[in-house]
């Protein structure tokens, strides 16, 4: 309904509001709640389109906790949701929107992908909802600067997965005595107990992206952040020569033995399941492993064990679930804003992360909600700075291309045991050439 304007309409809210004071203290309530009723009776009148990759049962769930947040916003969220683990068919469905100007209003999007469509100018900004909100002050510190990667906030930011997590099922385990593995040998030796028991000890996925996740947590391994900064970030030609990038290699040939055979190419929910109903052992994935896990009736701190990759303890592999909102419909704006400030509230961070199985990007969040395997995560992703380490695999450390080349050769050696330690690591050096080594 439009609004009224002038003189008139000024008089005539005078005259309501004097009205409403005459009131008897009971009609007074009975209006207001009258008033509240017909707010939210308000049909939803505006929408946006959201492009992501979030398919699993808990995902689903995480999106229509935020669907129906926005809603009470009186935003209607138009779901685009894209098959693909690790968002690779989503990152295809967009770019061609964009060459089509047809983007959507709003897109999940991570790390570096959004500082390079930042520089193209594709992203709207979101400076006035920081400001307002007190962003800066509410967020963690490596997330405010993850944000805004040049001058303007860039993205809303949901939560914050761990990614060098080593779960498995307490039953299983206390069956068959076996502790939660914190050494290498500690995973071989429960690995050989739960292979002559006739369970599969770790699961695993001959996907591209997942194979090339588990190896990230062993070279976090066996070189520390540093040395994962030197190889991913900063692409040092050094690093791809160094012994210990053979060694992750030589590791990550080794655990088959302990997977499936053949390893079959599954989703990580069926994973999920598979260690969910005892017939796997053990999952190095990240956490939101958790939420779907959560989503199948278990619980992480009586279920499923949730610890780190053996020699990660000290160390958060980290990817960060953000949105972004398309600067190519400036009719939206409105709207983009409403949905970036409601994912930064301390209830929607909290609710989301229970079901999605990350933790708030806040500074103080609600702790208490949160069960053991989430506080372990966002405790050590405050207090230790030189400890956070951005993921290559889901777009937090390397740029589009590097990860897609290295993500394809990782998977060739994975798949064919005739492809040496040597040549990989040779080939994976010539991928992480940087403009100015060439």
């Amino acid at each position: 309904m439009p609004r009224e304007t002038g003189a008139r309409g000024r008089r005539l809210l005078a005259a309501l509001a004097l009205a409403v004071l005459a009131l008897p203290v009971p009609a007074r309530a009975h209006a207001r709640a009258d008033a509240k009723a017909r707010a939210e009776a308000r049909p939803v009148t505006e929408s946006l389109q959201v492009l992501h990759w979030w398919q699993s049962a808990s995902e689903r769930r995480a999106v229509d906790l935020l669907a129906e947040r926005l809603g009470q916003q009186h935003v209607q969220w138009r779901d685009a949701m894209v098959p693909g683990g690790s968002g690779i068919g989503a990152g295809i469905v967009l770019r061609s929107r964009v060459l089509a100007k047809d983007a959507p209003e709003v897109a999940q999007l991570n790390g570096i992908v959004i500082r390079d469509w930042a520089r193209l100018g594709l992203l709207a900004d979101l400076d006035q909802v920081a400001a307002r909100g007190d962003w800066e002050r509410q967020l963690l510190p490596g997330i405010a600067a993850l944000i805004r990667p040049g001058q303007h906030v860039v993205a809303a930011p949901l939560g914050i997965h761990r990614i060098n997590i080593l779960f498995h099922n307490r039953a299983l385990f206390a069956r068959h005595g076996l502790n939660a593995p914190v050494t290498w040998p500690d995973f071989e030796r429960a690995a050989a107990v739960l292979a002559r028991a006739g369970v599969t000890p770790l699961a695993q996925s001959s996907e591209p992206w997942q194979v090339a996740t588990l190896f990230e947590t062993l070279v976090l391994a066996e070189g520390g952040a540093a040395y994962f900064r030197q190889l991913f970030q900063q692409r040092e030609p050094a690093a791809f020569a160094d012994p210990r990038l053979g060694r992750a290699l030589t590791r990550l040939r080794g655990l088959k033995k302990w997977m499936g055979t053949p390893v079959r190419e599954l989703s990580w929910a069926e994973e999920v399941r598979q260690v969910a109903d005892g017939s796997a052992g053990m999952l190095v994935m990240g956490d939101w492993a958790k939420g779907e896990l959560n989503a199948l009736g278990l619980h992480s701190d009586r279920d499923i064990g949730c610890g780190a990759v053996p020699g990660t303890a000290a160390f958060h592999l980290y990817n960060v679930d953000m949105l972004s909102m398309l600067a190519e419909r400036p009719a939206q704006r409105a709207s983009q804003e409403t949905l970036a400030a409601m994912v930064m509230q301390p209830a929607v961070q909290r609710d989301y992360s229970r079901v999605k199985g990350s933790v708030p990007v806040l500074r103080a969040p609600d702790l208490a909600a949160m069960d053991a395997c989430a506080r372990a995560s966002w405790t050590l992703f405050a207090t230790s700075p030189a400890g956070q380490v951005p993921s290559m695999v889901h777009r937090m450390a390397t740029d589009e291309t590097a990860r897609d080349a290295m993500v394809a050769e990782l998977h060739r050696f994975f798949l064919n045991e005739r492809v040496s330690v040597a040549d990989t690591q040779r080939r994976l050096g010539v991928i992480g050439r940087r403009p100015q080594d060439r």
